[in-house]
């Protein structure tokens, strides 16, 4: 494989990145900050001295932004890098986005010979440093296929699902599910905890039955040690359910709990937790229920 572009080294982009490294593949980063531009040196990455030197010499290049207008912006805004690429570059987005952006970069990437597929990831940080992301793709099937080996040192699963925004469609589902599962947990360990249980008990009972889940296994230890350190933050979630509000909106879905859950983590962050792990749901219901998980 030729070389790849990795742009965006943030919680997430950092750890996959040295995943993409151990693995073998020819990498060149680009990145602004100096403190992640001086970690991925540390790393032995190579770092680009812009952008556009990683649109020109890289075949396959990763972004990992913050929102989908960043990467609209990155690479087909006024200083746009698409314009550097060569014909049959592949751009693998593994933003988590709107599918309506994906879908306008696919096909203005198109007209310029260029290929683009949307791959966003779930995991969490602590799944981005042991390399086994869920990576969920949408696009062409052989730029899938393009892109796997990278998924397979970054993942332990890559699906593709469909035409592409498929990928970002796939990401918002999921943040739903996940939303409403982790405020499910909460309201249940607040239930145990009003009711006289002990919470921990309570949690190593039911995670093996069918209220089990991934959700429950990686948060309830968080919410029961009062531990925000945040694998993934709760200002985050808040992008990941305005985008999935307004993309059900434009396909008239019906979503009152992602409606309930975006009101709920957006009274969070005013609050100051925005930059919490989501598990920081549990402070809601603490508030609620005038008692704490840990006491």
């Amino acid at each position: 494989m030729s070389k790849i572009g990795f742009i965006g080294l943030g919680i997430m982009g950092m750890p996959m990145s040295n995943n993409l490294k151990k693995a073998g593949f020819d990498l060149l980063v680009g990145v602004r900050n100096e403190a992640r531009k001086r970690e991925a040196e540390e790393s032995g990455m190579a770092v680009a001295g812009s952008f556009a030197q990683v649109a020109r010499e890289c075949g396959v290049i990763v972004t990992m932004l913050p929102n989908s207008p960043q990467v609209k912006e990155l690479l087909l805004g006024e200083n746009g890098i698409a314009k550097e690429a060569k014909p049959g570059t592949l751009f693998v987005d593994m933003t988590s986005g709107a599918p309506g952006d994906s879908r306008e970069i696919y096909a203005e990437l198109k007209k310029m010979g260029i290929h683009f597929i949307d791959a966003p990831v779930s995991g969490g940080e602590p799944m981005a440093v042991a390399g086994t992301l869920a990576i969920m793709a949408g696009g062409d099937v052989e730029n899938f296929e393009r892109a796997k080996p990278l998924f397979e040192a970054m993942g332990s699963s890559a699906t593709w699902v469909g035409p592409a925004g498929s990928g970002n469609t796939c990401k918002l589902a999921n943040q739903v599910i996940v939303a409403v599962n982790i405020a499910g947990l909460a309201e249940g360990l607040m239930l145990a905890e009003k009711a006289g249980a002990d919470t921990q008990k309570v949690f190593e009972a039911i995670k093996g039955g069918l209220a089990g889940s991934n959700v429950m296994n990686a948060k309830a230890p968080m919410m029961l040690a009062d531990n925000y350190k945040p694998g993934f933050r709760i200002d985050l979630h808040i992008k990941d359910l305005t985008n999935a509000l307004s993309t059900g909106e434009l396909v008239h879905a019906p979503m009152p709990l992602a409606q309930e859950m975006l009101e709920l983590m957006k009274k969070l962050s005013e609050s100051g937790s925005g930059a919490c792990d989501h598990s920081a749901v549990a402070k809601y219901y603490e508030e609620l229920g005038g008692v704490k998980f840990n006491d």
